[in-house]
């Protein structure tokens, strides 16, 4: 998996802290068949996760 650097800018979701937050500095994994970004938390060493397209995820990084 790769880290994208200059990727778009996506909003995520952090379920532990119940916030919204924006970041474009987030991986794409493959979890059987679909394509998530995983990035970091804003507040704590956890990792957020979003469901992307398969489309997006080509488009950043992502094996298609």
């Amino acid at each position: 998996t790769r880290r994208c650097a200059m990727a778009e800018e996506l909003s995520f979701y952090d379920v532990k802290t119940k916030k919204k937050f924006t970041s474009s500095d987030y991986r794409i994994e493959d979890r059987s068949g679909r394509k998530f970004a995983v990035t970091k938390s804003k507040e704590g060493s956890h990792e957020c996760w979003r469901v992307v397209s398969k489309d997006f995820a080509a488009a950043n990084g992502g094996k298609s």
